[in-house]
């Protein structure tokens, strides 16, 4: 019996995925979206088992150093480009790629002294609002660039979705209308695609796909489930019973006494709560695995422990309890506390064991 909770990651899983998402845009160079410890699923491990990826990304330089060190050589692009010029020098000596997406960045590039001429992705802001170059600076700033000494020919040219998510929304054909006039005449690789472009808008594939979450084997679409799409998860996400005990009808459970026992029943205690990642937020009646059998969550989830109403059936300290992974998709218990997967799979805590498996192991 593990001492601790285990996020059991399946690297057979993963590979299918990539695969997978291979498959759907083959005319596609994958760059693989590694930030936030690769999505909790373990940033070094998860590089070192996608070596058919063209690029990994990452949002901020330390999560490329951490790569550079463990031994990864392969292109790393930021993809929040850099914070400050002083990173620039550690950008070409760790030889990164850099997406360029503000006035600033342009201005510091510009201006810098460099040993060698970076790797530049200029990103447009075709109608997410959050970064990118304005679409009316477009054209100065893509040609300042490409008359700069410090940046490699040709660029390659970039934007984001915001309701990709969404299959019906017109806001993406709008975008993709708006990129596509922008970038009209010019040179260089195109990236549009997320995990959900690439599921769900093929006409934004282009020379390059960023898939994220797709990759970890969960579904990028709002109330979609990864089978669907042809996913397997990665992550298994489990703990242990600790005790099990005999409640009456009427007792109070937990913190704030926040669920009462309707009727006599049994409950088994679980070493996991908020301090390891799963929900504080979880309501009661949230659904786990012991034995292949669905069990609910009562009371309030604490910092390590939930309570689960097992009622008369045989489950037994030492027992495996699953919170999500393949029987239990995480996308339902996201809806369930009302948040998305991305945070559940991010929110895992260094008090939870990474364990890999899978016959692809290296």
């Amino acid at each position: 019996m593990s001492r601790r909770p285990i996020a059991q990651i399946n690297v057979d899983a993963l590979a299918h995925n990539f695969k997978h998402i291979q498959s759907i845009a083959p005319k596609s160079k994958i760059l693989a979206v590694l930030k936030a410890n690769a999505y909790g699923h373990g940033l070094l491990a998860v590089a070192e088992q996608l070596k058919a990826a063209g690029a990994f990304g990452v949002a901020r330089i330390d999560e490329a150093l951490m790569l550079r060190v463990g031994g990864i050589v392969k292109p790393i692009v930021l993809l929040e480009g850099f914070f400050h010029p002083d990173e620039l020098p550690q950008i070409v000596a760790s030889n990164l790629q850099v997406v360029v997406h503000h006035r600033s960045q342009v201005e510091a590039l510009l201006n810098a002294e460099l040993e060698a001429p970076v790797h530049v992705w200029l990103k447009i802001d075709s109608g997410m609002h959050r970064l990118g170059i304005y679409p009316a600076e477009f054209k100065q700033v893509y040609q300042q660039l490409m008359a700069s000494p410090n940046v490699l020919k040709p660029l390659r040219l970039m934007t984001h979705f915001a309701c990709a998510d969404e299959p019906d929304n017109p806001a993406t054909t709008k975008q993709l209308a708006l990129f596509s006039e922008l970038i009209n005449g010019c040179e260089g690789e195109l990236s549009i695609a997320n995990s959900a472009g690439v599921l769900a808008w093929p006409q934004s594939h282009g020379d390059w796909v960023r898939p994220g979450l797709a990759l970890y084997g969960v579904s990028p679409m709002l109330a979609g489930r990864a089978a669907k799409h042809g996913l397997r998860p990665v992550m298994t996400f489990s703990s242990s019973v600790i005790a099990v005990r005999d409640v009456k009808k009427g007792d109070a459970v937990g913190y704030g006494a926040a669920w009462t026992a309707p009727v006599d029943t049994r409950l088994a205690v679980v070493a996991i709560g908020y301090g390891d990642g799963y929900p504080r937020n979880a309501p009661s009646g949230t659904p786990v695995l012991i034995n292949g059998k669905r069990f609910p969550i009562v009371g309030r989830v604490s910092m390590d422990m939930t309570t689960i109403d097992i009622g008369s059936d045989p489950v037994n300290i030492g027992d495996q309890v699953i919170l999500w992974g393949e029987q239990l998709a995480v996308e339902e218990i996201a809806e369930l506390v009302q948040t998305i997967p991305y945070e559940l799979l991010c929110n895992i805590t260094s008090r939870v064991q990474l364990r890999y498996i899978g016959d692809n192991l290296g």
